[in-house]
């Protein structure tokens, strides 16, 4: 019978407070990386395979919320941080969990920061963020549009309890954005890369220079555009993503993550000031574990999503239908995205189609869902089905009647995330099915 001696240990002696130490070394914001210095499909490819307890090819789900030591006085030096997670000793899976971390490092080499933490859902890794970034009395600049759980979050729930404002600007307009922007008051610039759901694209690298000139921390969500745009290899400090969409694919999952500097993912997990160790919003191993097993695929799930989405937006605007999708050259952003994705992944998945009124978007929905198989009601995207909501009337159903004005959302505006089930073919046939029965007068009262 084999005797257990130790447990394995590993890593630097000199390293030892800094988990993320095999993580890609983030460049000073004065000199950012030039755009598209690696594919992130590649960068993952180059990250560390983290392989099973017994060799598997697919690491190991570590389940323990707690974890044990062979000496009483490791413990004490675990608590006061001269052992961690780069030495392989965890203390409770809500400060670090190694299969979590282990997903962290891939996140971190998908958008090329030096460390990624992942946390139980997106809106936790948002507000995550903003409360470590942001004191009491604290200011945030933010873009008018977002998805309208943030929305609510800056304007309502972080001004009540903790007295952080937000300026909300047109994220396209610079000068607003400078103006909005108070050197020495201002916490935080935050913006989607491709706003929700409006597919407002922000010239990341142009905000990012203005916002470092006035020291103001950059924070992007890049729910939208996983490998379509990396937000910090064009300057962002932290990229905040709903990994529930894209990455997991599968709409079964609720994730998020904090990708940024090593020093603010260490400060998030500070035992007495981290808003991550003492808000608590852990991610579940065995979630952490599928999500790894689906990054590997993200780039071509990404890549088709993409590309059906280009080619139903270019149809459907033939069909003479108010469509916005970046990737269409009379899109007012199309340049800007153009010049900061990644060419291989195209302009994103998204599209909306503005019907102008509720009835009229909610009718086509129906008649694409129940009658032509086209795709599903329901809110959320990156679903290898279509989805499809109103937003005005779902997602951002937060927003005041004018704020949704300022931020562009019609009452008809349908955004579809599109899947790629089937064929495009076969899909396409489907829309045209549903749009010819709703234009066709003598139906209008039917399904």
């Amino acid at each position: 019978m084999a005797t257990m001696i130790s447990k394995k240990r590993s890593g630097s002696s000199d390293d030892h407070r800094d988990p993320f130490s095999a993580a890609k070394k983030h460049q000073p914001l004065s000199k950012p990386p030039p755009p598209h210095a690696e594919d992130p499909a590649a960068a993952l490819a180059n990250a560390r395979h983290e392989f099973g307890e017994h060799g598997g090819v697919n690491m190991s789900i570590e389940a323990s919320a707690t974890f044990t030591v062979m000496e009483p006085e490791t413990m004490r030096r675990m608590f006061t941080g001269e052992l961690g997670p780069d030495r392989d000793f965890f203390i409770y899976s809500r400060h670090f969990n190694p299969t979590v971390l282990n997903l962290g490092r891939l996140m971190a080499s998908l958008e090329g920061t030096e460390a990624a933490y992942c946390t139980a859902s997106g809106m936790s890794a948002v507000s995550s963020v903003l409360l470590q970034l942001c004191s009491a009395g604290g200011h945030v600049v933010a873009s008018r549009t977002l998805y309208g759980g943030t929305h609510t979050l800056l304007a309502n729930f972080l001004p009540r309890t903790c007295n952080i404002t937000t300026s909300f600007v047109d994220i396209r307009d610079h000068e607003a954005v400078r103006s909005a922007m108070v050197q020495g008051r201002t916490n935080v610039l935050y913006f989607e890369t491709m706003s929700n759901p409006t597919l407002t694209v922000a010239n990341v690298p142009e905000l990012c220079r203005m916002a470092h000139d006035k020291g103001i921390t950059v924070v992007v969500d890049n729910t939208f555009s996983p490998m379509v745009v990396s937000p910090a290899r064009l300057g962002a400090d932290v990229v905040v993503h709903s990994m529930s969409k894209f990455i997991s694919g599968g709409a079964d999952l609720i994730a998020g993550a904090v990708c940024g500097p090593a020093s603010l993912v260490n400060s998030m997990m500070d035992t007495h000031q981290g808003s991550l160790m003492l808000l608590g919003p852990t991610m579940n191993p065995k979630v952490a574990f599928e999500l790894a097993g689906r990054l590997p695929h993200l780039g071509l799930r990404m890549k088709e999503h993409c590309n059906r989405a280009l080619v139903y937006a270019t149809r459907m605007k033939k069909l003479g239908l108010k469509v916005i999708y970046p990737g269409l050259e009379d899109h007012p952003d199309h340049a800007t995205l153009k010049s900061m994705a990644v060419k291989e992944y195209g302009f994103g998945g998204l599209l909306c189609v503005d019907m102008e009124t509720e009835e009229r978007a909610n009718r086509l929905m129906n008649l694409l869902q129940n009658c032509s198989q086209f795709g599903l009601m329901a809110v959320s995207l990156g679903y290898y089905e279509t989805l499809m909501s109103c937003s005005g009337s779902s997602t951002s159903s937060e927003l005041s009647e004018e704020e949704k004005e300022l931020a562009g959302i019609s009452p008809g505006l349908v955004r579809m995330s599109i899947g790629f089930s089937g064929t495009l073919e076969q899909k396409w046939s489907h829309f045209t099915k549903a749009l010819s029965r709703m234009q066709d007068p003598t139906l209008f009262n039917k399904i």
